[in-house]
């Protein structure tokens, strides 16, 4: 059993002891740190309600004698819960904030290495590469690209080129880095003789070693100059330059790589000086081995972005902004392809997915689920004994690390100037993840199926914009789906930050939030457990909402934006031919065709509206059709169009459809092959057409 510490902190929290079934304290990090001691010598975790104070208590920690057998864990309800306007109703939240530290930790996950020699290439006007250079050359293999002249040192310690960036690839301890020479001085094989500085009738030439070429007035005197060494070429052909690096400091104003989350290894502080001084200081620690999770998992086999050629599905790569997601096509099967060293954790990718072939796995969705049960069982439970009962609790889920010193900030502030800044409301739970972008659907609609009244996403400003569209899509999505339901209200919402520092946007949200109050619950709470399959925690949580919905699904089923992963087909059965492209097209095995009979079904379920049959069908005869419908529905088997065998007319065997050969019969009717009597070849079957040919020609 864990053990509990928590404190007041010096009497500016009303906390309830009794409620919380623990003992209170009021200066455990000062006065009372003795509790915290005696903790140490048993053998159960411990919990410590107190962030603020984790280093001091970390620190105390290393410092005991008997070493820790269980883990040291921490958590935030000053600023969550006792530092708001609503503290004293607080209690449920809470009991849910120490019961979601309390779960156990995830399992481990794969992790991804790097390998860095120190290999730095610094690229930018030449005085201020030049210039790190020249501190950072004893401690790493520094190399120079100089996007603008300048005073070349008199030695020569490290390499130098100069010219215009065309492309910056790769990641930490594996970056390639190609450039133009636009100069007739190639830096790398002058000498700095000054040869050419001498010689230059029109002072074109400095101390950087690279010609001005507004000036220069084609006497050439400095190539005569510099004949012996050969560095200077007017008449350069090979221009194209390239160097390899396991590091990259880029000072220029525009950096290369303009994602909102750069590779490992790659550092753009711009032109302020401080932020280039805390980049070089944190160079020199990144040589040597290092890893990070693999963030995702990817199941190839129910992957929808591509068959027999044809693109369907692309939604990961489309919303990957460190272009770590590539397609791949082998022998006409599309699959992306993804790098993990590029890859930077936001989880978009299985947001957007619509088979689950993309899933996020820092941690897994069905360990999140476990979190989800532990915060509404804990609030619930509290709720259901406290003064004070409120309806069902908001999740608020938010970045780990950005959304957290939002929070944090936005708590002290409400402590300080309570009327003039709102902090979480009583019935509010933040739960953070690793990266807002790997929330989607299943965890949204599976919580609000657990009992939570609705969820509410804080971005927190430095989301790239691909990820904020695609979140607004999801959101939409989700809605539609619980409005086809007839549930009140829109349950899922973002507050989107203007930037780091709008505060006030989040106190205002707060505000509307508070003063609207606590939603209801859909329901009762279900009891399903999230899996690891997207598509499984939806199913289980539509079966679920379907239980509680106020009015049934119409029998047509309810429309759903076209961003939809559920939903059917139409086929138009006057233009369908049942030549079965459809069948092989689809990923997911929703169409189904008969080896018995000239049939074509579908199963709802299996659909994931990617799109590939409509692409793949010869006659435009598919349309897609997103919407919701019921259960039942969902899983049957539905016949979409048949028509009748036809049969060769010299064997008898069937091997086509009436209407593919009448099609035939229609289209290659004026061709010379099939002219006249040959035009009953085309109601042969392959192997007596072949017969009839050999008899015609002897």
């Amino acid at each position: 059993m864990t053990q509990k510490l928590i404190c007041d902190c010096n009497r500016t929290m009303p906390l309830d002891a009794k409620a919380l079934g623990v003992p209170m304290h009021t200066a455990l990090c000062r006065q009372e740190v003795g509790s915290f001691l005696k903790a140490l010598d048993g053998s159960e975790p411990i919990l410590v309600a107190c962030t603020q104070e984790r280093g001091l208590f970390s620190e105390l920690a290393t410092q005991s004698e008997k070493p820790l057998v269980a883990p040291l864990r921490f958590v935030n309800i000053r600023e969550l819960a006792g530092w708001t306007q609503e503290a004293e109703i607080s209690t449920p939240k809470i009991a849910a904030l120490l019961a979601l530290a309390d779960v156990p930790e995830a399992d481990p996950v794969p992790v991804v290495d790097y390998q860095s020699q120190g290999r730095l290439i610094i690229i930018g006007p030449g005085a201020e590469a030049l210039l790190w250079a020249e501190k950072l050359h004893t401690q790493l293999n520094v190399s120079v690209l100089c996007t603008e002249s300048g005073a070349l040192p008199s030695t020569r310690e490290y390499p130098i080129y100069s010219g215009q960036v065309s492309k910056v690839e790769g990641y930490l301890g594996n970056f390639t880095v190609d450039w133009e020479l636009k100069n007739p001085i190639d830096p790398e094989m002058c000498t700095r003789c000054g040869a050419c500085v001498t010689a230059c009738p029109e002072n074109a030439i400095d101390d950087s070693f690279q010609i001005d070429m507004d000036r220069c007035k084609s006497h050439r005197a400095c190539i005569t100059a510099c004949s012996g060494i050969g560095a200077i070429n007017f008449d350069r052909s090979e221009v194209s330059r390239s160097a390899e690096c396991d590091l990259i400091l880029d000072l220029r104003p525009d950096a290369q790589m303009r994602m909102s989350q750069t590779p490992q290894g790659y550092f753009a502080p711009g032109t302020d000086p401080f932020a280039q001084s805390l980049v070089a200081s944190q160079l020199i620690t990144m040589v040597g081995e290092f890893e990070k999770p693999k963030y995702f998992a990817y199941n190839d086999k129910i992957c929808a972005h591509g068959r027999n050629g044809k693109v369907g599905c692309s939604a990961c790569i489309d919303v990957c902004s460190t272009g770590a997601i590539g397609s791949l096509f082998k022998n006409g099967q599309g699959q992306v392809e993804v790098n993990p060293n590029l890859c930077m954790g936001c989880g978009a990718c299985a947001t957007v997915c619509p088979s689950g072939a993309m899933r996020y796995n820092y941690p897994s969705v069905s360990h999140q689920g476990k979190q989800l049960k532990a915060l509404i069982t804990a609030y619930s439970d509290a709720n259901s004994k406290s003064k004070s009962p409120q309806l069902a609790p908001t999740l608020l889920l938010h970045s780990l690390e950005a959304g957290a010193e939002v929070l944090d900030r936005l708590g002290r502030a409400a402590h300080l100037n309570p009327k003039r800044v709102e902090g979480l409301p009583a019935f509010v739970i933040p739960m953070g993840i690793e990266h807002i972008a790997s929330t989607g659907l299943d965890l949204w609609l599976g919580s609000l199926a657990y009992g939570f009244g609705e969820v509410v996403l804080l971005l927190s400003g430095d989301e790239d914009p691909s990820y904020r569209a695609a979140l607004e899509e999801q959101a939409n999505l989700a809605n539609a789906m619980l409005a086809a339901y007839q549930f009140p209200g829109a349950r899922v919402q973002l507050i989107a930050m203007a930037n780091k520092g709008d505060l006030p946007g989040v106190s205002s949200a707060m505000g509307r939030l508070r003063q609207r109050g606590a939603l209801q619950s859909l329901g009762k709470p279900a009891v399903f457990a999230f899996s690891n399959q997207k598509r499984e925690t939806l199913e289980a949580t539509l079966e679920h909402f379907q239980k509680l919905a106020p009015v049934p699904l119409p029998v047509e089923g309810k429309p759903l934006p076209s961003s939809s992963l559920l939903g059917a087909i139409q086929i138009d059965t006057t233009a369908c031919t049942l030549c079965i492209s459809c069948v092989g097209a689809c990923p997911e095995g929703a169409i189904l065709d008969n080896p018995d009979a000239p049939q074509l079904s579908f199963i709802e379920k299996q659909c994931v509206q990617c799109g590939l049959c409509v692409q793949t069908c010869p006659e435009s005869a598919i349309t897609l059709q997103p919407r919701i419908a019921t259960v039942e529905q969902r899983k049957e088997k539905v016949l979409l169009n048949e028509t009748k065998p036809f049969h060769c007319i010299s064997c008898g065997k069937a091997f086509g459809t009436l209407k593919l050969v009448e099609l035939m019969l229609g289209k290659l009717a004026l061709h010379d092959a099939f002219s006249g009597e040959a035009l009953d070849r085309l109601k042969m079957c392959s192997d007596c057409r072949v017969v009839d040919m050999m008899k015609k020609e002897l």
